[in-house]
Parts: C-alpha cells; structure tokens; sequence
C-alpha cells in the first residue's frame, strides 16, 4: 500500500479541518480558556441543559467533564440554576460567559465568511451536504 497522497481529497480535507480548528483556538486561547471550553459555552449559549445531556451532546462522561464544569465555574462563565420545563439541577451561562461566548461566535462567522465568501449559496450548499455525507458514514 502507497503512502496518502498530499493531493488527495481526504488529505486536503484533514488539513483544512486542522487548520481551521487551529485559527478558532486562537481566541478560545487569547482569553485563558483550554480546547473544548468553547463547545460547552456553544452548546449552554442555545439555552441552560442539565450536566449529564451536556455530557451527551459532547460526547464526554460526566467525569471528564467534571473538572472542565468546575473550572468554569470558577472564572464566572457557567453557573449552576435549574433549566427546563421541569426545573432540573443544571447549567447556564453567567453574563460574563455569554459575552465571550457571542465573541467566539463572531470569529466563528468571520472565519468562515472569509473561507467560503466567494462561494455561491448553491455551492456552500452543495459543500455543506457533502461534508455532512461524510460525518454521516464515518459515524459509527
């Protein structure tokens, strides 16, 4: 088997993957917060949600979040409340939290303006749902 070529499609697509996290962390990094902080404020930033469907939607254990959820907590950016019709123990983000979180999406916007702001809607379309094709078989 021959070494991946620079030139393929999965190449180039893992590259631009990499690179693009890389530019987001740039913030995420500027304002004293790890890799993976930005999701919890994200995924808080549509609405308060308990620590165990944050775990879910992240992808973690309720102990490896533990100690990103207590580190939070502590800078003021997340704060304990309850959420939900039901008024379950939960999170949600503190002012302080949302602020930085509505600064992350900025950059977020601006980013991907500059990389697909020539593109078409059709083709941002049409790229969009290939990528989706992707994630959807390579989800196990």
């Amino acid at each position: 088997m021959s070494k991946p070529s620079s030139r393929s499609t999965l190449y180039r697509l893992i590259e631009a993957g990499q690179l693009a996290r890389k530019a987001l962390l740039v913030p995420v990094i500027e304002r004293g917060l790890e890799p993976g902080d930005d999701a919890v404020l994200f995924v808080l930033g549509r609405s308060g949600t308990s620590e165990a469907d944050l775990a879910i939607e992240l992808g973690q254990t309720d102990g490896q979040l533990e100690a990103r959820v207590a580190r939070l907590l502590e800078r003021d950016l997340i704060r304990r409340q309850a959420v939900g019709p039901e008024l379950t123990p939960g999170l949600a983000l503190t002012e302080r939290g949302l602020r930085i979180r509505n600064a992350l999406a900025e950059h977020w916007s601006e980013l991907e303006e500059a990389l697909l702001g020539d593109m078409k809607k059709k083709k941002r379309q049409a790229l969009g749902d290939a990528l989706q094709r992707f994630i959807d078989l390579l989800r196990f």
